[in-house]
């Protein structure tokens, strides 16, 4: 069987205060910083689609200090393009975590099935004070029919695993794509926003629980060790920079 293809879609950028990067680190210095959701493409099998990034029109209304940038070559619909696909074509989504940078494309996506870990739900449905501007785009609870509830790490398919990373949020989940020919590749989503985070146990400023946060970036580093995974940080733009993004793939051998 050959290995899935991935494909990296540029969703934009958008910037916050380095000290939400790196939790107390370099306050009042501003980060930009890349907005990107993964799809994969499985032999034979689903076509997956893991976070959909912002909508451009809900963070210039509600988060405008957050300065985003988006062309429309960024969004999902056009970024699927580049890969052959339509929005149509996607079997399942499923969003690290609802915060808003994280689901704005689910509202394209209206017949996929989207994994939904019950606990995260309630969180985004009904967040703490501090967590409301992170969950403050909803579009994604559209159709309550395409949801399937899960928990726990979940394979989608062999080699296509989720994997529960919680303390940036109450349920996140990281995704493990193992592949033969080259190296597999660990999306770390928000659990992660940069290498430093991981090599330094520096957790992010946004968060629910630090220590949970924590056990969850010596999580990432255990399973990038033992299943001999490259690490995919959600926020850093220096390896973004250099990363192959749609309609270049990695895998697919």
């Amino acid at each position: 069987m050959a290995d899935p293809k991935v494909y990296l879609l540029d969703g934009g950028t958008l910037v916050i205060d380095a000290s939400q990067v790196h939790w107390h680190h370099d306050l009042g210095q501003e980060v930009r910083f890349p907005v990107y959701s993964v799809l994969v493409d499985i032999d034979g099998g689903p076509l997956v689609m893991f976070d959909t990034g912002f909508d451009l029109d809900h963070v210039n209304k509600v988060l405008p200090f957050e300065k985003p940038l988006q062309t429309p070559e960024q969004t999902i619909p056009a970024q699927l393009a580049l890969c052959g696909y339509k929005p149509e074509d996607v079997d399942i989504v499923i969003n690290s975590h609802f915060h808003f940078d994280h689901v704005g494309g689910n509202k394209y996506l209206t017949n996929a099935q989207v994994l939904v870990h019950k606990d995260e739900l309630r969180h985004a449905l009904v967040p703490e004070p501090f967590e409301r501007l992170g969950y403050s785009d909803l579009s994604f609870d559209f159709d309550k029919s395409k949801y399937k509830f899960i928990s726990g790490e979940y394979e989608i398919a062999p080699g296509v695993t989720l994997i529960e990373t919680p303390g940036h949020t109450v349920a996140h989940y990281s995704m493990l794509v193992e592949l033969e020919n080259s190296p597999s590749m660990l999306f770390a989503g928000d659990a992660a926003y940069t290498h430093k985070s991981i090599e330094t146990e520096a957790v992010q400023g946004f968060h629910l629980d630090p220590t949970g946060s924590v056990d969850s970036l010596r999580k990432l580093a255990y399973v990038s060790r033992t299943r001999g995974a490259d690490i995919y940080p959600s926020h850093e733009m220096e390896p973004f920079l250099t990363w192959k993004k749609a309609p270049e793939y990695y895998g697919g051998n």
